[in-house]
């Protein structure tokens, strides 16, 4: 199954691919051959980009999924301003552009906070980026608690895909957005959330459990 955000995409790469090969077959030139092969990799990279299975979790409604396929590159506490506005628990999760990069919703509840943040576009894995790249915050009210999650641009990312409303009712693992090519998600939890992950561990979007809220 492909992504829909990824379908006009795909399209457009594979009539420059084509149009490239069609000219290049007629020209006969080196040099077209050196713009062609590259673009054919590309068009065919973006069907294994935009891949979006099936994922699904059975588990206690406390429990918290992962929104993001990645590894997890920090885990630590910080202030969250936006949501919290106090002390939170925070894992961030790098996703590389060979991952799955459809994000899902981590657990039930309401969604109560949507913000856009413009910034740079530092590499992903850079910590600062968490703060100074461009990024959309959104936070839900669950039946246990708060929870905050930011999707965040990276070095080559340029297109952060939310599909969500303030005010919307959101299931765990329903699929919310994605950025294209290369990027991260920060996960900010309650204080009294149990962190269920560790560094360099690999997580699948709405399959792996990040943390539990107390009951």
């Amino acid at each position: 199954m492909i992504a829909r955000d990824g379908i006009p995409i795909i399209i457009g790469t594979g009539i420059i691919f084509i149009v490239l090969l069609a000219i290049t077959l007629i020209v006969k030139h080196v040099a077209l051959w050196i713009i062609t092969i590259p673009v054919g990799v590309f068009f065919v990279f973006n069907f294994f980009f935009f891949r979006d299975p099936e994922r699904s979790f059975k588990g206690p409604d406390n429990v918290i999924v992962a929104p993001a396929d990645g590894k997890v590159i920090l885990i630590t506490e910080e202030e969250e301003p936006y949501f919290f506005k106090g002390r939170a628990k925070k894992i961030s999760i790098f996703m590389s552009v060979f991952n799955c990069h459809v994000n899902r919703i981590p657990a039930d509840g309401t969604v109560d906070f949507l913000k856009y943040k413009p910034g740079q576009f530092l590499a992903a894995f850079n910590h600062r980026s968490g703060e100074e790249n461009e990024q959309q915050i959104i936070g839900i009210t669950t039946p246990y608690g708060k929870i905050l999650f930011k999707q965040i641009a990276g070095l080559i990312a340029r297109r952060i895909v939310c599909k969500l409303q303030e005010g919307q009712k959101v299931r765990r693992t329903q699929r919310f957005g994605m950025i294209r090519y290369g990027s991260r998600l920060d996960v900010f939890l309650p204080l009294s959330a149990e962190i269920k992950v560790k560094l360099n561990q690999t997580t699948r979007a709405g399959e792996t459990v990040i943390g539990e809220f107390k009951r």
